[in-house]
């Protein structure tokens, strides 16, 4: 089984699918998927539950599993086989205790929680399903006894838990300090790459939203750039599905002047982050070409 991208003819919405061995779609997986693609999800969430579905429908094919006759024991099986490295996930091949896990706890848990939602969809279409997959408790109790799996579809308003689940240490996201900023500043040799660095830092926007920037969204009397949920040439996305205002710091007003009459020129164009020496020209800058720009900032460094 494999991840393949799927762009739809009429929008060029991109989405994905698994497809098997033969080349054809696993249907319930690709039903939930196109399902995460209508209610407009990321593309890139939708990219991240086929490639944990993938692993649990390989899983199931290797034990000869029916998906809708799981038991809870063949989830925790699941955890165990995600353990091992892939070479060594056959039934019959024993890993030794001092094997590096191939999955940690943060990635275990994530597939988890997509395999949850896949079969919560499953149930509200009316699948029949056998297994026990999450414990279900009434809201306002603590413990109690299990429930049968999804007893929340047709009992009142219980609260899920999932029985298993990796303990996982909480990782703290590392800040860049301001020398370390400042050194990236200095490493950019274009004023659009160096507002782009500057944009994130001071602003704490993910890339896709900068991606995502149009001229009218900065207010520069206001020192505010407003991040404004849109479709976007380039793929970029905004994580939030409402509009929010920034304050931006005056170095940052002066760097967008800079950028505006050292490098924009007259280019007629509403996004603020174009293609200024590449192809095509004055088009959105793209995911990818960031991806190239950090590497050559990094060897610069």
């Amino acid at each position: 089984m494999f991840v393949q991208r799927v762009v739809a003819p009429d929008s060029q919405r991109e989405s994905w699918t698994v497809l098997d061995g033969e080349g054809l779609p696993v249907e319930p997986v690709e039903r939930y998927l196109a399902y995460l693609s209508d209610i407009e999800r990321s593309p890139n969430t939708v990219k991240a539950y086929a490639h944990d579905l993938k692993d649990w429908f390989v899983f199931l094919a290797e034990r000869g599993l029916d998906w809708q006759m799981v038991r809870l024991e063949d989830v925790g099986e699941f955890v165990a086989w995600l353990r091992r490295p892939p070479g060594a996930r056959a039934a019959r091949v024993t890993v030794l205790p001092s094997v590096e896990h191939h999955c940690g706890e943060a990635t275990v848990n994530r597939k988890l929680s997509a395999l949850s939602a896949f079969y919560q969809h499953a149930a509200r279409g009316g699948v029949e399903l056998g297994g026990l997959l999450t414990a279900w408790q009434p809201a306002g109790r603590r413990g109690g006894s299990w429930r049968p799996f999804l007893h929340h579809v047709s009992k009142g308003e219980p609260q899920g838990r999932r029985q298993i689940r990796l303990k996982a240490s909480r990782k703290q996201p590392r800040t860049l300090t301001a020398g370390e900023a400042q050194a990236i500043l200095d490493a950019c040799d274009r004023r659009r790459d160096r507002l782009l660095m500057a944009v994130l830092y001071d602003t704490g926007m993910r890339v896709g939203e900068a991606l995502g920037l149009r001229h009218e969204d900065w207010a520069v009397p206001d020192r505010q750039v407003t991040v404004t949920p849109r479709t976007n040439d380039n793929g970029a996305r905004s994580k939030s599905g409402q509009a929010r205002a920034i304050p931006v710091s005056v170095e940052l007003v002066r760097l967008y002047a800079d950028y505006m009459h050292g490098e924009y020129g007259d280019l007629d164009s509403d996004y603020v982050f174009v293609n200024l020496w590449g192809r095509p020209h004055g088009a959105p800058v793209s995911y990818p070409a960031v991806y190239d720009l950090v590497r050559r900032l990094i060897v610069r460094g």
